[in-house]
């Protein structure tokens, strides 16, 4: 879906533990650099390719990935990408999530504890058996260079870090100056095109993820990206602030 000139939201297809899901990485570019917010789950560079060149944005052009957080369905086609692109590209995430995605911890949320939302109704020993599939087979990547609050990446007119924990320790959202455009990650999910706020049974901390959307209202956003449910434009403000609790 195409957001603005040089924006665009990825549709991916996945089939999760409770059926399809629709997972929505960004691609912004201009006429020098590409750069991919989020990667999808493992094995997903391939349809990534696919929707950058059917835009006309050949894969040689992408030069920054910027990982909102270790989830596996965001960081999980990340060392197909890096095998394929090697050194060209520069890998960006908070330090906070560096040691996870480089597989000196496991993630935090491959544990039956964190999945079990996910894994409600299967049998145990088929719940067992998906969690140390996964913990057995974790991506691992490198990330470059860590990112701090209030940073502005000099890629295609300007990227800002904003650091919105709650959903991991070390989340970050991104916003597109040139566009207006927030790349929320997962800090929040819509539905339908309204924002609902943090997803509360995959978010350990909710206090923090309700504060962070706060941040949000100093930003002047015509746009706003969702990893989970995707796209929302229109009274972005008001949404906010009634998420937020204010009047």
């Amino acid at each position: 879906m195409i957001i603005e000139d040089g924006v665009i939201m990825l549709e991916l297809q996945i089939d999760g533990f409770g059926g399809p899901q629709t997972l929505h990485p960004t691609l912004v570019w201009d006429g020098q650099d590409a750069v991919l917010i989020d990667t999808g789950t493992p094995g997903q560079w391939g349809q990534i390719r696919n929707e950058m060149e059917r835009h006309g944005v050949p894969a040689e052009r992408l030069r920054a990935i910027l990982l909102t957080h270790q989830d596996i369905d965001h960081i999980g086609s990340l060392p197909e990408i890096l095998e394929e692109a090697g050194f060209r590209i520069n890998v960006y995430a908070h330090p906070l999530e560096k040691p996870y995605i480089e597989g000196e911890l496991p993630l935090m949320k491959a544990t039956m504890e964190h999945m079990a939302w996910q894994l409600e109704g299967l049998p145990e020993g088929e719940r067992t058996q998906i969690v140390s599939f996964l913990i057995a087979n974790l991506p691992k990547g490198r990330v470059d260079h860590t990112l701090e609050d209030g940073q502005v990446l000099p890629y295609c007119g300007g990227i800002e870090v904003i650091y919105t924990p709650g959903h991991t320790p070390g989340h970050l959202s991104l916003y597109l100056h040139r566009s207006q455009t927030l790349v929320a990650g997962d800090a929040m999910f819509s539905v339908n095109g309204k924002l609902m706020g943090p997803h509360r049974p995959s978010t350990p901390d909710m206090d923090a993820a309700v504060r962070s959307l706060q941040r949000y209202l100093n930003y002047e956003i015509e746009n706003v990206i969702c990893y989970h449910g995707g796209f929302a434009r229109g009274a972005i403000r008001a949404q906010f602030e009634a998420l937020v609790g204010i009047d």
